[in-house]
């Protein structure tokens, strides 16, 4: 056995938040993407020539993110992200490139695209071939503020509760390379491909965690613990829980409606253990199963809900749930981004939306790319 590599877990004050959205860059005419992440982030440089706080490179050069920072309330941190988008389309628009949300491009090819020039990047693509490439994907991370690190797995083990909420509410990747692949979110499954993706190890203490992480570094899988890449991991570094659930969002709406139920369902369960009480958990194979289920079916998934194997609809499940969470939301500031919750649930989660875009221009998916610039645009679901 390997030594244990320490993990200090940075102080944070209870319950802030913040959201990270990964975003498409097209080109105005085809709609395919263009690789020109480098001219965007140069574009937004600050005054004094340094990076935009705010806005990110990833992976590949068809994609930048937008962050907001350390954040009191959803909605403060919607603003950041909106001012942040702004400023992307405002030094995209010369170069007639749109920006676009969703969890994959419609119809764009994984082989076709070009990765940032960066070490770490490089380095990914080596190890992991094939399946590195495929990462032509787009997601949404919210982290969450825990004030006492005895919290976060027992929270993280909660999350997996409630995880196929996130993840059908949020689902928009449907087509890939062209195709309909039958899933609400193929990245999803996408992801997990890659070593160390996928759901977290359900470790009861601490150092537990920091024991696998010294085994992965000992053994070469890992040199530093952000490539743990689990949809549910602790962030040590910003004393955060980070849920790297949802796929990526067409429009503002939903970011803040999604990230305020994440955010619900962490205080949620914060105030249970404050309480005494012990948290809900899931067996893995159940948490296994439904994630797969979101995953396939979205919005009619029929998800396991507790260890004893009883099972809802996760429409009907999502709508108990801001019943429950109503309060939560009221103290965190967030009642109005939950309740944008109820418009999901009335117009379809995106996958749906992109769907019922194609049936209407008989299966042409340029126009799906028109309809989720469209929502950008809007900034809600349209």
């Amino acid at each position: 056995m390997a030594a244990p590599v320490r993990l200090p877990f940075a102080r944070s004050e209870r319950s802030t938040v913040g959201i990270e959205w990964e975003l498409a860059l097209v080109d105005v005419d085809s709609g395919d993407l263009r690789q020109a992440a480098p001219t965007i982030l140069e574009a937004v440089r600050t005054d004094d020539g340094l990076d935009h706080p705010n806005i990110k490179q990833e992976l590949l050069l068809n994609t930048v993110e937008v962050a907001s920072g350390k954040c009191t309330t959803v909605g403060e941190a919607g603003e950041d992200l909106r001012r942040a988008v702004e400023q992307v389309q405002a030094a995209a628009t010369p170069l007639r490139i749109d920006v676009m949300g969703g969890g994959t491009h419609p119809f764009a090819h994984w082989a076709r695209q070009k990765v940032t020039d960066k070490q770490r990047y490089a380095t990914l693509i080596d190890r992991t071939q094939w399946w590195g490439r495929q990462m032509l994907i787009y997601g949404v991370h919210v982290h969450v503020g825990i004030e006492n690190r005895a919290k976060v797995l027992p929270i993280s083990r909660a999350m997996l509760t409630v995880f196929p909420h996130i993840q059908s509410l949020s689902a928009s990747s449907p087509f890939w390379a062209g195709k309909d692949t039958g899933y609400a979110s193929n990245r999803a499954l996408i992801f997990q491909q890659l070593p160390t993706a996928g759901l977290p190890f359900t470790f009861d203490r601490w150092e537990q965690l920091e024991q696998y992480v010294g085994d992965m570094m000992h053994t070469g899988v890992i040199d530093q613990f952000d490539e743990v890449r689990w949809d549910i991991r602790p962030s040590p570094r910003f004393g955060t829980l980070e849920m790297r659930i949802a796929d990526g969002a067409t429009n503002l709406l939903e970011v803040t409606a999604i990230s305020a139920l994440t955010h619900c369902f962490v205080e949620h369960f914060s105030t249970l253990l404050d309480r005494g009480e012990t948290l809900p958990t899931l067996p893995t194979w159940y948490a296994q199963e439904n994630k797969w289920r979101s995953a396939r079916y979205g919005m009619d998934a029929i998800v396991i809900t507790d260890a004893d194997g009883a099972e809802e609809l996760v429409t009907d499940s999502v709508a108990h749930w801001l019943t429950e969470l109503a309060p939560v939301a009221e103290r965190l500031g967030c009642s109005v981004e939950l309740e944008q919750v109820r418009v999901i649930l009335r117009r379809g989660a995106s996958y749906q939306r992109q769907r019922a875009a194609a049936r209407r221009h008989a299966g042409e998916l340029d126009a799906v790319v028109r309809s989720l610039v469209a929502e950008m645009r809007a900034g809600r679901p349209l």
